[in-house]
């Protein structure tokens, strides 16, 4: 079998994103019975996400022999666990986040890195200065190690040649996947449950991720005095400093009974969610892909995005966007979209297909390829 190591410590902490990428990468692989998958993590994490990962006899996690305290699994991760990559005899390592051990070159090890997105170079005012250092220099140091780049969309891939200094030519393009679970249908049953467990609105717009500055969502939420009073705003995701002043945004304009804040909220409610609302909105003002909006137009929702990076190549041109200051745009965007019936359902289903070329397994498949193709 062939050994292949990943680099899992999102796949363990991370709801969202990146932790969503691995889980479903990892679960696809996994059907190739030829794959020793082996997940290297400094811990466990947290329950709820590890069992997201389909038990499998080839799937294996692997923690540090020696690493007890927070800065030796840091260490471990970042260099020492080359050495047990040798010692397990690994024949590729993934770094699944947009990182590679330093060294890993050095240890013989062949690797494969995955980019998502270099916000921190396009927009560093949303970082610390000093994490911007450091990501700056762990992204040049895995530019160096890699055998071969992974971008998760063309806006990514030409980031990476730009900032990067290096060719396109050397930066393959594989698009990530879609979780499943966003392309079963949602019965009635559990609308209802979902809708009463939080207290959901008849008629509302969402947003899904992290609701932080870059995400935007005070746009959404500005537009709602332009729409009908019936029209509420649902943001779910991980709250932040930014989420207060959204709040008071809300209060200064007495908004607060139209807008709906929803932390914590586990992924199996999410289709339902999805499910019950009317549009999806994305305003984020920068993104590596977009993976929500692939989630939106599966749920057969239509999308108002923004420009400026992305969003357009994940939602495809039958969605619309605006720009990420513009409130009448906004404002707009919805009314076209509550219109008329007939042409909202063409243009879903326009998008739908759209969106084929992101099938689950599309990029599991094409990573396998590249596997044996680097193993050789």
């Amino acid at each position: 079998m062939l050994k292949i190591g990943f680099d899992a410590k999102r796949i363990v902490r991370n709801g969202t994103g990146l932790g969503n990428y691995g889980r479903t990468l990892v679960n696809d692989l996994a059907g190739h019975n030829d794959l020793d998958l082996r997940l290297y993590t400094p811990d466990l994490g947290r329950d709820d996400l590890r069992s997201q990962v389909m038990e499998r006899e080839n799937v294996h996690y692997v923690l540090p022999l020696r690493a007890k305290n927070k800065l030796s699994k840091a260490l471990w991760r970042s260099r020492g666990i080359n050495r047990q990559l040798v010692a397990d005899k690994v024949d590729l390592y993934h770094g699944l986040s947009g990182e590679l051990p330093a060294g890993i070159r050095k240890s013989g090890i062949r690797s494969v890195v995955t980019i998502h997105d270099l916000i921190f170079l396009r927009h560093p005012e949303y970082y610390h200065w000093w994490d911007v250092e450091i990501y700056r220099r762990k992204f040049h140091q895995t530019l160096r190690d890699a055998d071969r780049i992974v971008a998760i969309s063309e806006c990514t891939r030409h980031d990476i040649s730009e900032l990067g200094g290096i060719s396109t030519e050397r930066i393959d393009l594989i698009y990530q996947s879609c979780a499943p679970r966003f392309s079963v249908g949602t019965d009635a049953a559990d609308l209802g449950r979902v809708s009463q467990k939080y207290g959901l609105p008849e008629n509302y717009i969402l947003g899904v991720g992290s609701i932080e500055e870059r995400k935007n969502m005070l746009l959404a939420l500005k537009a709602l005095p332009l729409l009908d009073n019936d029209i509420h705003l649902v943001l779910v995701g991980r709250p932040t400093p930014y989420t207060e002043k959204i709040k008071r945004w809300a209060k200064e304009n007495r908004l607060e009974n139209r807008l709906h804040l929803l932390h914590g909220v586990p992924d199996a409610d999410l289709p339902a969610i999805y499910a019950g609302a009317k549009i999806f909105v994305y305003p984020s003002r920068y993104e590596g892909f977009g993976i929500p909006i692939i989630e939106a137009v599966n749920m057969r929702l239509p999308v108002v995005a923004c420009t400026g990076s992305c969003l357009e190549e994940a939602g495809g041109p039958h969605n619309i966007y605006v720009n990420p200051d513009d409130i009448q745009g906004m404002a707009e965007a919805v009314k076209t979209w509550l219109g008329n019936t007939e042409e909202r359902q063409r243009r879903i289903e326009l998008s739908r297909q759209y969106i084929r070329r992101f099938a689950n397994n599309n990029c599991a498949e094409q990573f396998y390829n590249l596997y044996l193709e680097m193993t050789k």
